[in-house]
This record gives structure tokens, C-alpha cells and sequence, in this order.
């Protein structure tokens, strides 16, 4: 204890205080390596946000190490800051080469330029939802679902074409791309149930499309934590996009609009069959119920 005393002591109490000022300003190079410093720390996050900062923090400790050995002639500040400009430039060539690394076809280069990057999804997350899919081509006419045909076993997102939506061969809206196919499908079951479409989806032109597995994607949710949040943001945007879209074309005589793509919504157009508490809970909830 008196020893940290006595420390304290000595770099308070008894060390000299300035008298004289140095008269002449330092050198161009330290001026230089101080404005490095201050723009370098003005870097955001990700990998450019990285790439930014160490780029600049280590040409700034370049330039204290060439202050330190020309103006100075101090070999311990030369060593500290050529110590941290090594380190500044290991990093940067590392996150330049995890950057470099990073590679995916155009569909996943689209995909992320136009839905992920602008919710500030690294590259690395996106590698990883990118792995876990598949991409397939859906020919023009050809169907992705049919009505009380199809399981509900995946979740898809259109890259490109026009899919459209009916439902007994009346037409309910089109997906466009960047838009999922599936996604109240998805959010009307739990992951333990099973499901069949109450709809069909047709291609009206040659269409690609991104798609994971049900399981397999469940599976990702338990691992990473922040993509099952994004999924569930993404989910629910485009399911609220769709209710918008059939609120204004769906009409069942009764003054209800119904997302007919919820089984328990096209449940309740059909007056024989018993409605369930869920479908109460909903019909209740509804924003653009008249009744």
C-alpha cells in the first residue's frame, strides 16, 4: 500500500511541471500521423467499416514510427508504433482476404445487394444463409404448389419472374421478385405440424427462386440466434405486404376480408366447417375486420 502510495506520489506531486515550451511545432509527419489517427477512428462497422479503420490507424502509426526515427530519435516510440502498424496491417490483410474469399452466384449477389445488405447483414451471416439453400428454376407455367396438393416443407424466395396466386382458379395476387412464396404458409404452422397449400402457384414467366429446407432451416434458427430474428422480420413484412394486397380483392359477401393463404382464414369462408379459437383470435385481431 505505501509503495502505490509513494508511486502516486512521485508522478503527482513531485514531477516537474512544465516550464518552457517547446518553441518550434513538430514536423509535417507527425501533424500527418495525428489526422490519420482522427479520420481512421471515424470507421463504422462490417468489413469495410474494418478495412477503413485499420487502413488509416496503421498508416498513422507508420508515420509516428518514421516521426519517432527521424525527429525524435526515440527507439522506444519507433518500436510501440512499428509494433502497431504491424498489427494494423496483419488485420487488414486478414479481413481483406476473408473479404476476397467471399464469393456467391448472381442470384445471391442480387439477393443481398436488394434484401440483406440493407438490414446490415455481414457477408459472413449471408454465407452461411446462402449455404444452407438451394437455387431452383421454375419454367413458365409450370407450378411451385397446387391447392390441397402440395406439403408445406420449405420456405422460397423469388430472385426473378412474376408467380401467380389463385386460389379455385380465381386469381389472388402475383409475387414479384424478392418476395417469398410460401411465407404464410410458413407462419401458419408450428415446426413440430404438418400443412398442404390452400392455394396454387403458378410461373408466369421462367422464374428462379431461392429455397430452404424446413427442417434444415429450423435447424439454422436454433443455431444462430440473429438470423432466425431477420427471417422472422423479413417473414413478417412480406406475410403484412400480402394481407394488404388480398384485403383489397378478397371479399367473402359477409363484410370480412380474409387472407385466404392462412389455413385458418380460408377455414372461415367455408360456413360448415367448425371455426377453432385460433381463428376467433385472429378474426378479433384483425385491423380491417367491418363488423
Amino acid at each position: 500500500m505505501e509503495r502505490n502510495s509513494s508511486l502516486w506520489k512521485n508522478l503527482i506531486d513531485e514531477h516537474p511541471v512544465c516550464t518552457t515550451w517547446k518553441e518550434e511545432a513538430e514536423g509535417a509527419i507527425y501533424h500527418l500521423a495525428s489526422i490519420l489517427f482522427v479520420v481512421g477512428f471515424m470507421g463504422g462497422s462490417g468489413f469495410f467499416g474494418l478495412l477503413y479503420v485499420f487502413s488509416l490507424l496503421g498508416l498513422g502509426f507508420l508515420c509516428s514510427a518514421v516521426w519517432a526515427w527521424v525527429d525524435v530519435c526515440a527507439a522506444d516510440i519507433f518500436s510501440w508504433n512499428f509494433v502497431l502498424f504491424v498489427i494494423c496491417f496483419m488485420q487488414f490483410v486478414h479481413i481483406a482476404y476473408q473479404v476476397r474469399s467471399i464469393t456467391f452466384s448472381r442470384e445471391f449477389q442480387l439477393l443481398y445487394s436488394s434484401l440483406f445488405q440493407p438490414l446490415g447483414t455481414s457477408l459472413p451471416v449471408f454465407r452461411t444463409i446462402a449455404l444452407s439453400s438451394e437455387v431452383v428454376t421454375l419454367e413458365k407455367e409450370h407450378c411451385y404448389a397446387m391447392q390441397g396438393k402440395t406439403s408445406i416443407d420449405k420456405l422460397s424466395l423469388l430472385v426473378s419472374g412474376r408467380i401467380r396466386v389463385t386460389v379455385d382458379g380465381e386469381f389472388l395476387h402475383y409475387i414479384f421478385p424478392f418476395q417469398f412464396l410460401d411465407s404464410p404458409e410458413w407462419d401458419s404452422l408450428r415446426p413440430t405440424e404438418e400443412g398442404i397449400f390452400q392455394v396454387t402457384l403458378t410461373a408466369e414467366t421462367d422464374c428462379r427462386y431461392v429455397s430452404w429446407r424446413r427442417k434444415k432451416l429450423y435447424l439454422l434458427f436454433a443455431q444462430h440466434r440473429y438470423i432466425s430474428r431477420l427471417f422472422s422480420v423479413l417473414i413478417g413484412s412480406d406475410i403484412a405486404d400480402k394481407l394488404y394486397a388480398l384485403n383489397d380483392r378478397v371479399y367473402t359477401g359477409k363484410t370480412y376480408h380474409y387472407d385466404i393463404r392462412l389455413p385458418n382464414f380460408y377455414q372461415m369462408s367455408s360456413p360448415e366447417i367448425r371455426k377453432s379459437p385460433l381463428t376467433e383470435h385472429f378474426r378479433n385481431s384483425r385491423p380491417y375486420c367491418d363488423k
